[in-house]
């Protein structure tokens, strides 16, 4: 088997240390100024944690707002999680990176987009991460356009 340098899975996993540096961030001293986030994630992802209300609603992905009330936000390596509020309902949540599929801070025009690979299950339970696509493509990583997030 021949190696190469899997380029898409480096760029995933540094933008997934950014959106970590980012976060860690606004725990420690808040958003500031007119920062907000809208975080879109796979509600399917094993280790996503939601009330069961909100997975029924969002059976597969689901796109939440940090801006004027959040509450809780813990950081660590592998996700973060925070308390959003649900019309009027305060849910916990906790987000695992590789469960993100956009982060955009339109305060900023700036957005990331995960292109989502597909795996073999080979039974491993090796991060996908660290697994190449079956087609051995690289995953582009994309800058969303705030259009789809404008009222």
């Amino acid at each position: 088997m021949s190696r190469s340098i899997d380029y898409g899975n480096l760029m995933h996993r540094a933008m997934r240390g950014l959106i970590q540096e980012v976060l860690t961030d606004v725990q420690m001293n808040g958003l500031p100024g007119a920062h907000h986030f809208f975080i879109t994630f796979d509600t399917t992802h094993p280790k996503a944690e939601l009330a069961d209300w909100l997975r029924d609603r969002y059976p597969s992905e689901m796109t939440v707002v940090m801006q004027h009330w959040y509450d809780g936000l813990e950081v660590t390596d592998d996700g973060f999680s925070v308390t959003l509020n649900f019309g009027d309902a305060p849910e916990r949540l906790y987000v695992p990176y590789d469960a993100i599929q956009t982060f955009v801070d339109p305060s900023v025009e700036f957005g990331l987009r995960f292109e989502t690979q597909e795996v073999e299950d080979d039974g491993d339970e090796e991060d996908a991460d660290d697994l190449e696509a079956e087609d051995d493509t690289p995953t582009e990583a994309d800058v969303v356009s705030l259009d789809s997030f404008r009222k």
